[in-house]
């Protein structure tokens, strides 16, 4: 009898650690180009700030409002490290 197979996952993640000021940059780079599933934005000691999760059809005027608010996140943090699921 064959051993069975595990499925591996499909889900890629990647992690960037980055300073305040570039965060709202790094993250529309992210968004550009279109294999992102979810960004999650961690602070130094790893508790989540935020969760933006993204889909193929989603517009810019969709992405205002979570734009905004990491923009507000950047300000108030020096450094912190975006948790990216591509697809």
């Amino acid at each position: 009898m064959p051993a069975s197979k595990k499925k591996s996952s499909s889900k890629k993640r990647e992690t960037f650690e980055i300073r305040g000021e570039e965060l709202v940059k790094k993250v529309k780079e992210l968004i550009r180009e279109g294999n992102v599933r979810r960004i999650t934005i961690l602070d130094k000691k790893g508790k989540e700030i935020i969760v933006v999760p993204l889909t193929v059809g989603v517009v810019g005027a969709l992405l205002a409002p979570p734009l905004a608010a990491i923009g507000a996140i950047a300000a108030l943090v020096t450094e912190c490290t975006i948790r990216v699921e591509r697809v």
